[in-house]
């Protein structure tokens, strides 16, 4: 058999990847980071139809930039001194005081919006990673029995995004072969989305006849302790990740929500009985690559000095030391081998 590792250690080490790149703007951070993403799919991606789908978030991370300095220049947000374009300013009427179009353009916000665009092609870059290391089929599998009842469209979100990469690619070779070669987005847009989720939902109904999604004995204890202790997570996380809330006061909130959904979903999956066919295992190296980007979200947390570069004034970066280190060790997954 192919190396391979749980599908769920790609998608926390993705995850925890993402996490420590959306605390900061720093550019060498956030572009490691990218590069740390990058270097893994290159090495453990397989020739599964969805492992080039990196290169698609990639694109629709360049975009992001490019909409996010678009909307800058148009709008403003950030002051400075040093305008390198003055735009036509549009009136606007007194109800949208507060509001402007064209105006001057600042390096000072340009950098900002550079900063912040960037943070959100690397979380992108993360995602584009996670899809194309994890196999979605595998990981719906994976999922616990209490979630079979909406397995049926999960199936259907995670593999759309890559179905579409592998459908490109499809009427690309098609295209080929009728020797047009000409490369027209109006003639692959089309056939590829329909084509896509074609494939989805022939997947999805597929799963349905084999038992996926099939209702249980339902029983109400199991669905109030998943709704309450999901909702206790959320109010925790949100309360963690805000920094104005105390530690000792988020960190209880968000690890009773957890129990409590953990709870529910053991509760319910004793309910619902599905065999599998050659289940995925967790080891010790599943457990080593969720480490690794669990060191590079430690390594934000920890020292935060550096992570957020000034821009008024406007002063090059400085790379901070010991979250890039954190972040180096999320390569850990690209030298990990399973032997299943």
């Amino acid at each position: 058999m192919p190396p391979r590792l749980h599908p769920g250690a790609w998608w926390l080490w993705a995850l925890a990847l993402g996490t420590a790149a959306s605390r900061t703007t720093n550019p060498w951070l956030l572009g490691l980071a990218l590069a740390v993403a990058g270097y893994v799919v290159a090495t453990r991606r397989t020739g599964e139809p969805w492992a080039d789908s990196y290169r698609v978030f990639l694109r629709f991370g360049l975009v992001a930039i490019a909409f996010r300095l678009g909307f800058h220049a148009l709008l403003g947000g950030y002051g400075g001194t040093h305008v390198v374009v003055t735009l036509p300013r549009i009136p606007l009427p007194d109800w949208a005081h507060g509001i402007r179009l064209g105006g001057p353009v600042t390096a000072e916000g340009l950098v900002a919006s550079f900063y912040d665009g960037l943070r959100l092609a690397v979380l992108l870059g993360c995602i584009g990673a996670a899809n194309a290391l994890a196999n979605p089929k595998r990981l719906l599998r994976s999922l616990p029995a209490a979630l079979y009842e909406v397995s049926v469209a999960v199936v259907v979100g995670l593999t759309v995004a890559p179905q579409l990469v592998a459908s490109v690619r499809q009427v690309r070779r098609a295209r080929a072969l009728r020797g047009d070669t000409k490369r027209r987005a109006r003639a692959i847009l089309v056939p590829v989305v329909t084509d896509a989720l074609d494939r989805a939902l022939a997947l999805a109904a597929a799963m349905d006849s084999r038992g996926y999604g099939r209702r249980g004995p339902a029983h109400r204890l199991t669905g109030a302790l998943v709704l309450v202790g999901l909702l206790g997570a959320c109010l925790g996380l949100y309360a963690l990740l805000d920094g104005r809330s105390p530690a000792l006061v988020s960190g209880p909130i968000l690890a009773l929500g957890l129990a409590l959904a953990v709870g529910g979903l053991v509760l319910g999956g004793r309910r619902v009985t599905r065999s599998q066919y050659r289940p995925d295992r967790w080891g010790w190296r599943e457990g080593v690559v969720v480490l690794s980007g669990l060191l590079a979200v430690a390594g934000v947390y920890a020292f935060p000095a550096g992570l957020t570069p000034s821009v008024v004034p406007l002063l090059v970066p400085g790379v901070p030391a010991l979250p890039a280190l954190g972040v180096l060790c999320a390569l850990a997954p690209a030298w990990i081998r399973s032997t299943r």
